[in-house]
């Protein structure tokens, strides 16, 4: 991977943006994006495009969401405690002890608190913590101490950034969905910078918003753009490790390319282009089933205006949703690579009609 792309992954994995809260990884994206776009915008919910070819009629659109999951604060003590709730989906057993910046009008460090298990009764013992057991401890006596800094609203994050594993393997708090977000601008650089998109197809790579709250930032930018076809990218659950059935989940590995998905969330016409790209470019690919919607920014665009034809591509990574998230960096090239091989097998007649 050159070192730009890997210095920006670092850069949005690390940023915090939970949902609602995009800003900084908007900025990020923007900066990467602009040097190698027709024009990059930003809408009123805060998703920002990057565009290739606006005039032309056939329109793509590339999408991936720059939030993440994170907690919120929606009480503060008089004893100096931060009392908060989820933003998009928790694990109740990950934030126990974990450090945490709360991103109030400077950074502040704190440590998510609970009671001690030598204080837990039997009947307590048995059973998962809530969020609502929990607080936030960032070393205050007095609310009055919490709000020289902190207000009701601010946002808070666990204290882990992007780190290098063994081999191409890395770990991040954010990879869900930086790493998708990294292969939408990876994309638009090579259309951009390596050609071969035909002159009367458009690219629209969209930095989506709050994804993990119900796909609300994809479904307000798809109606605003307009597209016929569309790619989401996100991450999927790998199942190449202990305790989870094939059978059951069907089989997603780190390390053997992108899955593209198939079922009715997908439009045929996408999925055989797709497949046809990945052969003709000599990427390596998984077919991930799904049976019914994705809960991913791909069924909002499915759904937009009278119809897109969407695909849907995915990252592996194990561990989704805490602080430690796992992929392969060369899955997220060939994932790229991928997406623009897509975009350069369509043409202004492309007929998605799945007759």
């Amino acid at each position: 991977m050159r070192s730009e792309s890997l210095a920006f992954l670092k850069a949005l994995a690390n940023v915090p943006s939970p949902s609602g809260y995009e800003r900084g990884a908007a900025r990020l994206y923007r900066e990467y994006t602009e040097p190698f776009s027709d024009r990059v915008s930003t809408d009123v919910h805060g998703n920002v495009t990057a565009v290739l070819n606006p005039d032309a009629p056939m329109k793509i659109m590339l999408t991936a969401h720059m939030d993440e999951i994170g907690f919120i604060v929606h009480h503060i003590g008089d004893d100096g405690l931060l009392y908060i709730s989820g933003i998009g989906g928790h694990d109740s057993v990950i934030p126990v002890g974990q450090r945490v910046w709360v991103h109030g009008k400077e950074q502040v460090p704190g440590v998510v608190g609970s009671k001690a298990i030598h204080l837990l009764d039997e009947e307590e013992l048995k059973k998962k913590p809530k969020l609502t057991d929990l607080w936030v401890d960032v070393g205050a006596v007095s609310r009055e101490q919490i709000e020289a800094v902190i207000q009701l609203g601010d946002v808070i994050t666990y204290q882990y950034e992007f780190q290098t594993l063994m081999g191409d393997r890395a770990t991040a708090r954010g990879f869900d969905n930086k790493a998708g977000l990294f292969v939408v601008a990876e994309a638009l650089r090579s259309l951009s910078q390596e050609g071969g998109l035909h002159a009367g197809v458009g690219v629209y790579a969209v930095a989506s918003v709050q994804e993990e709250i119900g796909s609300r930032g994809a479904r307000t930018a798809a109606f605003g753009i307009a597209p016929q076809t569309g790619l989401a990218v996100d991450v999927g659950h790998a199942i190449d490790y202990p305790g989870v059935s094939k059978a059951r989940h069907g089989q997603l590995d780190i390390g053997k390319g992108p899955s593209v998905s198939r079922g009715p969330n997908t439009n045929p016409v996408v999925f055989e282009l797709l497949s046809e790209a990945a052969k003709a470019e000599g990427v390596p690919f998984q077919v991930s089933v799904f049976p019914s919607a994705t809960p991913t920014d791909a069924n909002a665009m499915q759904l937009n205006r009278g119809g897109m034809a969407v695909g849907l591509l995915g990252v592996a990574i194990r561990y989704m949703h805490t602080p430690c998230e796992v992929l392969s960096l060369t899955d997220l090239q060939q994932c790229a690579r991928l997406m623009a091989a897509y975009c350069r097998r369509v043409t202004a007649e492309t007929d998605f009609t799945p007759f």
